[in-house]
């Protein structure tokens, strides 16, 4: 064997184990590329049930407000009702009160007039 030949054997010997290496590395991405697929994979899939969770959160959430705006109606309305039944009391007490007014200056009227007959008679 010639010198050329042994050096070319050798070189293709070293371009023979480079070849494996390169295929090893290559075995490695790829297998790396499938490790990165599924984590994005998973990534997404963790997102999107977060992001259900928020959206689940925000409708309970409205659906909690209605219910406080319609209870605080409910609320206005019955403040309302009693409100209204006061003003009722105070307005037949008023008249009471009137009638009562009415009647002590009648009993003066009476009691200073049966003074005065009183006073003339005698």
């Amino acid at each position: 064997m010639t010198e050329q030949e042994r050096i070319n054997q050798t070189l293709q010997r070293q371009i023979d184990a480079q070849g494996s290496r390169i295929d090893l590395v290559a075995t490695r991405v790829d297998a790396l590329n499938g490790k990165i697929d599924a984590f994005i994979d998973e990534s997404r899939a963790a997102r999107n049930r977060q992001d259900e969770n928020i959206r689940d959160r925000d409708s309970q959430r409205a659906t909690e407000i209605m219910e406080i705006r319609q209870d605080m109606r409910n609320m206005q309305a019955s403040l309302d009702t009693k409100i209204d039944g006061i003003g009722k009391h105070v307005q037949n007490l008023t008249v009471a009160a009137m009638v009562g007014v009415g009647t002590s200056v009648i009993a003066v009227v009476v009691m200073v007039g049966t003074v005065v007959y009183s006073m003339l008679t005698r």
